[in-house]
């Protein structure tokens, strides 16, 4: 889709880098899993190993334990680095400020000229070697997504703001922040109590009278 307009532009600046954060973000919650195991794995092994001392154990199943552990620890640790998560997240983070110093510009220009639009093709050409095909589709749709998530509260804000100016009354969809007078509205009306009508004693002569 060719975007001639600055405003088409920056939204499009908007989403990518919004993009390139979700990947950014996926991948460091990988990394981090990875290395959470091989640091559970480590200590695992330590433990078995202080255990074995302690109590005496020769026997050959709690020997091939800590050997067993520790071939998984040097497997995931191969692993983390064939993947190569540091320079992944490298690029993915220079691609992003690339992004970010684009859309800067874009904001602060009012109109699309011959250096704008040569900068804003270089960041996209960033973003295209930084991140594969498929995974640029799922990470563009969260963040096309999160953006309309986000223009479509800040529209339905401003209405409030407009709604409380006029006096009108605002209705919270959040049910923890609820208003004074939606609590107030919410009590029950308990009924009013009559208070038993009295009626005046007899006066002593009356009583006398009566007997």
């Amino acid at each position: 889709m060719i975007k001639d307009d600055i405003s088409e532009v920056v939204n499009d600046l908007r989403s990518k880098r919004d993009a390139l954060a979700m990947a950014h973000q996926q991948l460091t919650q990988d990394s981090n899993s990875w290395n959470q195991t091989i640091i559970a794995l480590s200590l695992t092994t330590g433990l078995i190993e202080s255990i074995k001392m302690k109590l005496n154990l020769t026997d050959a199943g709690w020997s091939l334990v800590p050997i067993v552990l520790s071939s998984i620890t040097a497997a995931c640790s191969s692993l983390i680095k064939f993947r190569n998560f540091s320079q992944r997240q490298e690029t993915l983070i220079q691609a992003s400020a690339n992004l970010t110093n684009v859309l800067n510009k874009c904001r602060n220009h009012t109109e699309l000229d011959e250096e704008l639009i040569s900068e804003y093709n270089l960041a996209l050409e960033k973003l295209e070697v930084a991140i594969y095909p498929q995974e640029r589709k799922v990470f563009l749709k969260q963040s096309h997504k999160n953006l309309l998530e986000i223009l479509k509260q800040e529209k339905r804000y401003f209405d409030m703001i407009e709604a409380a100016n006029a006096g009108e009354k605002i209705e919270l969809s959040d049910d923890s922040s609820t208003s004074s007078e939606e609590v107030e509205e919410r009590k029950p009306t308990r009924p009013h109590k009559t208070m038993p009508v009295i009626e005046e004693a007899q006066t002593e002569q009356e009583l006398m009278d009566n007997l």
